[in-house]
């Protein structure tokens, strides 16, 4: 009789299996292109004026957004609101003399944005550089964790300090050097300017390099010539630097030069620890006016109320936000958003889409979150973790995309952070059934995985997943990914050339949320919560919360 009974459990265990899977095809064909286009046509238009915290765009874009999640059939997320305030300060800046920096022998004079760039988050009308002795200070990373301090035995307080894009690990052939070529915490500028702040600094400035930065130099032009959006501050930003930015490292050469220094040899010896920082024989003189507003941006939050797991928490993210309107290229001024990051919204709502579908509702609930202000450092994003409506320690994992390329379907499934959580091994089986492969973000250099609203998460303790294809076409291979990859990064990216065209292929972007989907539904439909590896940073984080 009991064999009978194990057979019987067998046979109904495999029907289920068989109903699961037809239902999640089901769903999978809810998630089109077509639909896809639609999103991202409407808030890539020029009617969105770039979709800029505070502006006419942000009204549109969250009007819109509310208005397709509950088209869905969404539940507002934040109790009968689908929005959450973000109280945000804009600061708009506007540099007034050239960097002047003089040396023992020689004067040089640095025109703004085709060789520096330099704001300030600051709210004080004016803001000068007089005369600001200046120290080199290699990396300007403090890291206990590698027994590296780069500000050791410096006086850097009320100074102007430079220093080096990226961390010592990029190129140093050493994977057990920091983490190697996968950018650490510390090679990003946002660590870099609040270090030097933390030392007493007046001013920081980096040298950028293309490889080290992750972008080219006309990035880091086209960033620092909108306003910028920052967190309020109690203090209005009295503790930070009150000039921040970048030297082109062209013109950084000359400036060493002019000191008899090679900066080549400096970065050599930066990165192996054998050279320390040293005060500079120059004093920088700049002059700055800001000008600022308070108000208050929306993170715009839908759900899908889970059934006996209700109160544990899947986040998929993807920000609504772009630049705005900007300096003027070719005639057009209207930064559109079209891949950075309507692509990625379209992915979102065609997931949600796929969710509904189901016959039943997933057992945890899940949450579709577009953050804002992700362009200005991850504001929206960040605001949540540090103001979160759900429970942190009941947030079982956060599934978040960025700047999905619109180039057709991929073999590989790129993981930026890869290694980090159980995520990945989860994505990993699931990527196998559409015949693909992980990949390690190639490019990890760039430090992605510290550059989207994923890592608001994973900083409070919350496993993050970003992925997506991106560099090996089904039918066209690396070569032809690599193209276009690095075509659209030079042309289209954080300029107005982001935008929208008939000759787009978007079944890349279908094919990732049909494994995102599939991800996702495994996740809030168990009982495990993800977990960090070991060697993650955040994974005594996550341990405390459960202590």
């Amino acid at each position: 009789m009991l064999k009978h009974i194990n057979k019987l459990l067998v046979f109904l265990l495999l029907v289920a299996c068989q109903d699961s899977e037809q239902a999640l095809k089901d769903a999978e064909l809810k998630i089109s292109t077509e639909a896809m286009k639609e999103y991202i046509i409407e808030l890539g238009s020029d009617a969105y004026q770039g979709r800029k915290p505070f502006s006419e765009g942000e009204e549109l874009s969250i009007k819109y957004l509310q208005k397709c999640y509950k088209a869905i059939g969404l539940e507002p997320a934040n109790g009968d609101s689908y929005l959450q305030k973000v109280p945000l300060v804009m600061v708009k800046g506007q540099v007034k003399t050239p960097f002047e920096i003089s040396t023992a022998h020689t004067s040089l004079s640095l025109d703004s944005s085709n060789e520096f760039v330099a704001f300030s988050r600051q709210m004080a009308p004016e803001l000068e550089l007089n005369a600001s002795e200046m120290v080199f200070v290699g990396y300007g990373i403090i890291a206990p964790e590698y027994n590296w301090n780069d500000y050791a035995n410096l006086d850097v307080k009320g100074k102007t300090v430079v220093v080096l894009v990226n961390d010592p690990g990029l190129d140093s052939g050493r994977d057990d050097f920091f983490t190697g070529n996968a950018m650490t915490y510390y090679g990003r500028w946002t660590y870099k300017y609040e270090e030097a702040a933390r030392q007493g600094a007046e001013a920081v400035f980096i040298i950028h390099d293309d490889k080290g930065a992750g972008y080219p130099w006309s990035v880091v032009v086209n960033s620092a010539a909108v306003a910028k959006v920052y967190p309020e501050s109690a203090n209005k930003y009295a503790d930070r630097c009150k000039v921040e930015g970048w030297i082109h490292q062209s013109k950084a050469r000359e400036l060493f030069s002019a000191m008899e220094l090679n900066l080549d040899a400096l970065i050599v010896k930066a990165k192996k620890n054998t050279g320390k920082g040293f005060a500079l024989p120059a004093k920088a003189n700049l002059s700055l006016t800001n000008s600022w507003k308070k108000d208050v941006s929306h993170n715009v939050m839908g759900m899908i109320k889970g059934t006996d797991l209700a109160d544990e928490y899947l986040f998929y993210s993807a920000h609504w936000d772009h630049l705005g309107i900007g300096k003027k290229i070719d005639g057009d001024s209207i930064y559109n958003g079209a891949v950075d990051n309507g692509t990625s919204l379209a992915w979102m709502m065609e997931i949600a889409k796929a969710f509904k579908a189901m016959p039943q509702a997933p057992r945890r609930t899940v949450v579709f979150f577009a953050p804002t202000a992700e362009e200005s450092g991850l504001n929206g994003s960040g605001y949540y973790a540090d103001h979160p409506i759900f429970p942190i320690h009941k947030t079982v994992a956060n599934i978040n995309n960025d700047l999905m390329l619109p180039f057709g379907r991929c073999k590989d499934v790129m993981v930026t952070g890869y290694g980090k959580s159980d995520l990945d091994d989860i994505l990993k089986t699931e990527a196998a059934k559409q015949n693909r492969y992980i990949l390690p973000d190639p490019n990890a250099h760039t430090g992605m995985y510290y550059r989207s609203d994923h890592f608001s998460f994973a900083r409070v303790g919350i496993p993050a997943l970003f992925a997506r294809g991106n560099n090996d076409h089904r039918e066209k291979g690396t070569a032809y990914m690599s193209e276009k990859e690095q075509y659209w990064i030079n042309n289209c990216y954080h300029k107005p050339d982001d935008e929208y065209e008939d000759w787009w292929d978007l079944t890349g972007v279908e094919e990732d949320a049909k494994l995102l989907f599939r991800v996702g539904w495994h996740i809030a439909n168990t009982d495990v919560y993800p977990q960090w590896k070991d060697g993650s940073e955040f994974k005594a984080i996550r341990a405390k919360q459960f202590e």
